[in-house]
């Protein structure tokens, strides 16, 4: 059983609608581009850094979630330093701190079917024109949800598996095992699909 990014939980970010918390990711990740001054970039970051870590998750547990995406925007961080001013490296650093705490909220408080749900509403016009299958559109970005943690933890397994026999833990050596079982669940999943006829639907 794949595990899923959703947090089970009562507060007041799990009972909004999916497609108004969506909304707001969208709307807010937009607006935030516009804001260039870093004093407000930095309260967004701490009001969505808050936000996160009230949803039912550890310290520990929200860290780890984030922790790759919070090294890239680290590395980011510090290219800007270079390429650009330091003001600037630091607004556009603390905009994606921002993006990332409410893109991480949003995801932890929604259930993965409600999210699925919401894109295949929003797809449905693009269906009458015959474009997509909008059902399709939503299996798959839910798949893809899905897969995240999973692939995220196999990662984290083998890198045990290989210190347990002393091995040194480089990407490379782990890169074979990880994707012949990303894809053997893969198959698992199409073959499970098209059983259900879930495509046909």
């Amino acid at each position: 059983m794949l595990n899923s990014l959703h947090v089970a939980g009562n507060t007041l970010m799990h009972r909004l609608p999916a497609g108004l918390k969506l909304a707001a990711l969208a709307l807010a990740s937009l607006a935030l581009f516009f804001v260039q001054s870093a004093l407000p970039l930095a309260l967004a970051a701490i009001l969505t850094g808050t936000l996160y870590l009230r949803l039912g998750l550890s310290a520990g547990e929200a860290l780890r979630r984030v922790r790759p995406v919070l090294i890239t925007i680290g590395l980011f961080g510090l290219l800007n330093v270079v390429l650009v001013s330091p003001e600037e490296a630091l607004s556009s650093t603390l905009r994606l701190l921002a993006i990332l705490f409410l893109a991480a909220s949003v995801t932890a408080s929604t259930a993965l079917a409600d999210v699925m749900a919401v894109l295949t509403r929003l797809c449905l016009p693009l269906e009458g024109l015959g474009l997509l299958k909008a059902s399709d559109v939503g299996l798959a970005v839910g798949l893809v949800l899905r897969f995240v943690p999973e692939i995220a933890a196999r990662h984290a397994a083998l890198k045990e598996a290989h210190r347990a026999r002393g091995l040194p833990v480089k990407l490379h050596r782990m890169l074979a095992p990880l994707i012949i079982s990303t894809l053997r669940d893969a198959d698992s999943i199409a073959e499970a699909i098209d059983a259900r006829g879930i495509r046909g639907q």
